[in-house]
């Protein structure tokens, strides 16, 4: 396997690198300003040379010392900016966020780098986002189509191709390939060669006319025979446990009495949409939902299927596939914001091996076309649903398919 040299942006506690080591990629230097996360990257790669200063204080000069490499002798640089403001789960709030503005930043280092191939990680929202959010001023300049939804992400494809890479962008989900998790994410991958870069189709399905294997579950991970490496926890309320005791396994609030859940809701009872996590209990027949920042909150609840708690931070890095023996350093509330806004190691795995052979194709291809900047958007089936929760009136927990017909349905719960 080959040994490509990487720098790393925006590193965490270091979930992307780990997959892209499984990929024949070896990190030199990353940037990190998060000190509990630049900590925990000191424990685990020691050797690894750590820029701790704010992005905007590293410039392409001294990554590229760091890393003892020249300007375009990069074979990779690799990063996410920060999620939060492009995340439906946020307020939105775009490049009107200072963390927003960071995916400028992103751009700048390949500017001033100028590496064969970059990887930018993000969230599914990024696509919807607006470059401007409409009703401030805009600078002068600016046209009106950049307050338009979607128009973040052709403005960095603009950019990009200014600086003569070609960019295919893939919405991805994790548990297409293995991974025990369902975790939607945006892989851009730019080359200056004027290749396209080809992801591969998944390799796990739930619809059994794909003819694929079953997808991974929370079971085999954290199931039978798993010794919890970090079991600390931030453990839901008594109130909250009140509820979630409730609650069968693989069920949610819609498992609970009309008048406890109108009790335990409030005013999201009447909210439409995007409510299937609240009071939410996982089931070890099925993957993961997303592994989130704070799993006691009622709304993004993550309660073990079989005892009566939240998710330990161990189990967290167990589903996100981090290595036994890394090691998280910090408060039990800063390991579980490293491990919830880490990229799945197996994710940063299978980019890797499309981006290995990407640089296989660089080098081995006379002739390229540097100006072949025809950007790509390709979706891989990144919105998954395997659980059904509620249909036709019905409440549903247990190890309800959401591909199972009515008469195949099983539910098995005591708050009926």
């Amino acid at each position: 396997m080959p040994n490509h040299k990487l720098i790393s942006l925006f590193s965490g506690a270091m979930g992307l690198d780990l997959g892209l080591e499984r990929s024949g990629f070896t990190s030199t230097v990353v940037n990190e300003v998060d000190s509990d996360c630049v900590a925990t990257i000191r424990l685990n790669r020691p050797k690894v040379r750590v820029l701790d200063s704010s992005i905007h204080d590293i410039s392409g000069s001294d990554l590229l010392k760091a890393a003892n490499l020249r300007k375009g002798q990069v074979p990779l640089v690799a990063g996410g900016p920060p999620c939060q403001p492009f995340s439906v789960f946020g307020n939105r709030k775009g490049t009107s966020d200072n963390r927003g503005q960071l995916v400028f930043e992103f751009v700048r280092v390949i500017q001033e780098t100028m590496p064969k191939v970059f990887l930018m990680e993000n969230v599914r929202g990024l696509l919807s986002m607006p470059a401007y959010r409409g009703g401030k001023k805009l600078p002068r300049g600016v046209p009106l189509s950049l307050t338009k939804a979607g128009s973040l992400v052709g403005l960095l494809f603009e950019k990009f191709n200014d600086l003569g890479y070609r960019v295919d962008l893939f919405v991805v989900n994790s548990v297409n390939y293995g991974a025990p998790q369902m975790r939607e994410r945006v892989l851009l991958i730019g080359n200056r060669y004027g290749l396209e870069c080809d992801f591969p189709a998944p390799t796990h399905s739930n619809r059994p006319e794909d003819g694929l294997p079953p997808f991974r579950t929370l079971g085999d991970v954290i199931g039978s025979g798993f010794i919890d490496p970090c079991p600390e926890i931030l453990n839901f309320s008594p109130r909250k446990l009140k509820y979630l005791s409730m609650v069968p396994p693989g069920g949610n609030w819609r498992s609970l009495p009309e008048a406890v859940q109108r009790e335990s809701m409030g005013k999201s009872y009447n909210l439409k949409g995007g409510r299937s996590a609240y009071w939410r209990k996982l089931s070890l027949g099925f993957p993961s939902p997303t592994v989130v920042t704070m799993p006691n909150h009622a709304g993004t609840s993550m309660c073990h299927p079989e005892e009566l708690r939240a998710i330990s931070v161990g189990e967290a890095m167990a589903i996100q596939e981090f290595p036994l023996s890394w090691q998280l350093v910090g408060s039990t509330a800063s390991k579980f914001r490293q491990v919830g806004n880490a990229v799945p190691v197996r994710l940063g795995q299978v980019a890797g091996l499309s981006i290995s052979n990407l640089l296989k194709s660089i080098h081995d291809c006379r002739r390229h076309s540097p100006r072949n900047l025809n950007n790509r958007v390709i979706h891989l089936r990144p919105h998954v649903r395997t659980k059904s929760y509620f249909k036709d009136g019905q409440a549903f927990a247990g190890d309800t398919s959401y591909y199972a017909s009515q008469d195949q349905l099983q539910f098995d719960y005591e708050a009926s």
